[in-house]
């Protein structure tokens, strides 16, 4: 992959942050919008750039949209997703979306899991 198309998608905060949440696992976007507390518009435009450019895949669960990050990265994609997991354990919006992340994940997979995927 080429690191020009990589940083294209790091320089913006909602990407950042929807690449290190999806560090945790696959989630789809009203769990996005929980953990982010941002529009469903906003985080699917910013799933849908990520996508188009190959730092995240999609599949479909029932109707919904289960995103992920690839499962063959490449070596520079895997670098860059490191380093942004340990650069963003410092920062206070990170930190608040890790904290959301946790309460999301603690229902996952069951019976309140607010989009009803059980293989998120």
């Amino acid at each position: 992959m080429d690191l020009v198309r990589i940083y294209e998608c790091l320089c913006d905060r909602t990407r950042l942050r929807i690449l290190n949440v999806l560090g945790q696992g696959p989630l789809c976007v009203c769990h996005f919008q929980e953990i982010l507390d941002e529009p469903q518009v906003k985080i699917s435009k910013h799933l849908a750039y990520l996508k188009a450019r190959g730092l995240v895949s999609v599949r479909r669960e029932g109707s919904w949209m289960v995103y992920r990050l690839p499962a063959k990265a490449s070596r520079e994609l895997r670098a860059n997703l490191a380093c942004l997991q340990d650069c963003a354990a410092e920062d206070p919006v990170f930190r608040r979306d890790a904290a959301r992340m946790r309460k999301v994940r603690a229902r996952l997979p069951g019976e309140n899991c607010p989009c009803e995927v059980r293989t998120c």
